[in-house]
């Protein structure tokens, strides 16, 4: 890297060319991305619970 001024202007030249996100569709994947957190959250949950149960169930038994 020689010229630190062209290689700044190469990089604008670039940054225009790439095709952004419109406002609705950073939205709705920010949406998306939160109702899959929620919903795999919620999954784990019940995975837990479940887990728990069964683990103090056996424990019960084997005393």
């Amino acid at each position: 890297m020689k010229n630190p001024i062209k290689f700044i202007q190469e990089v604008k030249q670039e940054a225009f060319k790439v095709s952004w996100p419109t406002g609705k569709e950073t939205i709705q994947g920010a949406i998306m991305v939160f109702a899959m957190a929620v919903i795999m959250s919620l999954f784990f949950l019940l995975l837990d619970q479940i887990l728990k149960f069964l683990l103090e169930a056996l424990l019960k038994v084997s005393i």
